[in-house]
C-alpha cells in the first residue's frame, strides 16, 4: 500500500453517513462500520488494496485500548456479581435518606459508574432500589430514570471505563488525567441533574409506578460492607495515580485487574473468581468488537482531508479551533449512540488534527470526552433501550426524556470547553 494515500473528504463523509444509516437500520455496528469504511475508501479515491490497508492500520491502532478494556472487565464483573456494586448503591441511598432521595439515587449511580461499572449496568443495578423509593414517595418513572442517567453521565466523566480509556490512548495521556479532567464537569452534571429531576418531580410529568411494579431488590443484610466493596476500585485508582503523581507507570491493563482481584479476595468470593471474571469479559466483548469496527472507519477518516475541511470551516466562521473537539464528540456520539464509540471515533479521527492545530492533548481528550455524553442516548443505541427497560418505561415516554439527558450532557460539555478551551487551563 502507498503510505501517502489520502482519502478525499467526500469519501470520509460517505464512510460516516453509510455507517450511521446502517446502524439506524439495526445492522450490527461492526458490520455497519466495516461496510462504511470500504465504501468510503473506494469513493474517496483509494484502490481496494489501499482501502483494506488503511482499515487494517486503523484497527491495529485500537488494539491497546481493546486490551485495556478487556482487562477492565475483571474488576467490573467482580463488582457486579459479588454484590459490591449493589452495596455501594444501598449505602449512599440509605445514608442520604428519603428527603434527598433524588440526589442519593444520582450519587449512587455516579459512584458505580465512576469506579468502573458500565453506565447502563449502573442504572440497572440502582433501578430496583430507586423504584421502591419512587413508589413510597410517589415519584414518576421519568424523574427516577433521569436522576439515574444524569448520575451515570457524571460518573462516566471520572471513570476508568472504555470511553475514558479510548480518549486516553488516542491522545497519549494518562487515564487518571482524563478522569481528573472530568471532575468539574461531573460536579456541574450532578448539580443540574438534581435541579432538573426535582422540577420534573414537581411538574407531574411521567407515569407513576403501580404497587405491583418493581424489580427484585437484594437483601441489604446479605451484601458486603461498603468498606470492602469500595476497596478494589480504590486500589485500582491509586495504582493508576502513580503515573501522574510519581511518574511510576502502572498500565490500566494491570491496575484494573489488580483492583478486581483485591476486591474478590477482600469480599471473600475468591472461589467465584472464574464466574465473575467471565461475566465481566462477556460484557466487555461487545465493546471490544465495536471498537475494532471503530478502528476500521477511523483508518479511513484519519487518512482523509476531512479534518482539514472541518478546521477550515471553523476558521472561515471565525470560531476557535478547539471547538472541533466538543463538536466531534457530539456528532460521533450521535452517529453511534454510544459514549464509548463516540469518544473512540472522535479522538482517533480528529486527535491528530487538534494537537496539530495547537490544542493540548489532555484538553482535546477532555472536551471530546464530555461532548460524547450529549447525544449518546439516541434510540438507535442500546443505552436508550436498556435504561428504559430498567424502569419498564414505554417507548414514547423514554423519547420524551432525551431533551433532559442532552441538557445535562451539553452543560458538562460547555463547562469542559470553557475550562480547557476558552481559559486553556491545560
Amino acid at each position: 500500500m502507498d503510505a501517502q494515500v489520502t482519502i478525499t473528504a467526500l469519501g470520509a463523509l460517505v464512510a460516516l453517513i453509510v455507517s450511521i444509516v446502517l446502524i439506524f437500520k439495526k445492522v450490527a455496528p461492526f458490520y455497519a462500520l466495516f461496510i462504511g469504511a470500504i465504501l468510503g475508501g473506494l469513493i474517496g479515491g483509494a484502490s481496494i488494496v489501499d482501502t483494506i490497508g488503511l482499515m487494517k492500520g486503523g484497527a491495529a491502532g485500537m488494539i491497546t485500548a481493546i486490551l485495556r478494556i478487556l482487562a477492565a472487565g475483571i474488576m467490573a464483573g467482580i463488582l457486579i456479581k459479588s454484590g459490591a456494586a449493589a452495596s455501594m448503591a444501598y449505602t449512599i441511598i440509605d445514608k442520604l435518606g428519603a428527603k434527598k432521595a433524588l440526589l442519593a439515587i444520582s450519587l449512587a449511580t455516579m459512584l458505580l459508574t465512576m469506579v468502573g461499572v458500565f453506565i447502563d449496568i449502573s442504572v440497572i443495578t440502582v433501578a430496583p432500589i430507586a423504584i421502591e423509593i419512587a413508589k413510597k414517595l410517589k415519584i414518576s418513572r421519568t424523574t427516577i430514570l433521569l436522576a439515574m442517567i444524569g448520575g451515570g453521565k457524571a460518573g462516566n466523566m471520572m471513570s476508568p471505563n472504555p470511553n475514558a480509556i479510548a480518549v486516553s490512548d488516542s491522545f497519549g495521556v494518562p487515564l487518571t488525567s482524563v478522569m481528573m479532567a472530568g471532575i468539574i464537569p461531573a460536579v456541574i452534571g450532578i448539580a443540574l441533574t438534581f435541579v432538573v429531576a426535582t422540577k420534573l418531580s414537581k411538574s407531574g410529568k411521567g407515569t407513576s409506578f403501580s404497587l405491583e411494579e418493581g424489580g427484585e431488590v437484594s437483601n441489604a443484610d446479605n451484601l458486603p460492607s461498603f468498606g470492602k466493596s469500595i476497596l478494589g476500585p480504590v486500589v485500582a485508582i491509586v495504582l493508576l495515580s502513580l503515573r501522574p503523581i510519581f511518574d511510576i507507570n502502572i498500565d490500566p491493563m494491570l491496575a484494573l485487574p489488580v483492583g478486581g482481584l483485591v476486591a474478590v479476595i477482600v469480599l471473600g468470593k475468591a472461589k467465584h473468581v472464574v464466574e465473575y471474571t467471565q461475566y465481566g469479559l462477556d460484557k466487555m466483548t461487545n465493546v471490544a468488537i465495536i471498537l475494532l469496527g471503530t478502528g476500521l472507519i477511523a483508518g479511513i477518516i484519519s487518512n482523509s482531508t476531512l479534518g482539514d475541511v472541518f478546521i477550515n470551516a471553523i476558521e472561515v466562521l471565525g470560531l476557535p479551533t478547539y471547538l472541533l473537539a466538543p463538536i466531534a464528540g457530539i456528532l460521533m456520539s450521535a452517529a453511534t449512540a454510544s459514549t464509548t464509540s463516540g469518544s473512540a471515533v472522535a479522538s482517533s479521527v480528529f486527535g491528530g488534527t487538534l494537537t496539530g492545530a495547537g490544542v493540548a492533548p489532555l484538553a482535546g481528550a477532555a472536551m471530546i470526552h464530555t461532548g460524547a455524553t450529549v447525544l449518546d442516548h439516541l434510540p438507535h443505541g442500546s443505552f436508550f433501550h436498556a435504561t428504559g427497560g430498567s424502569v419498564s418505561m414505554a417507548f414514547k415516554e423514554r423519547l420524551a426524556l432525551i431533551p433532559y439527558e442532552s441538557m445535562i450532557g451539553l452543560a458538562m460539555t460547555i463547562v469542559s470547553t470553557i475550562i480547557y478551551g476558552v481559559i486553556g487551563i491545560l
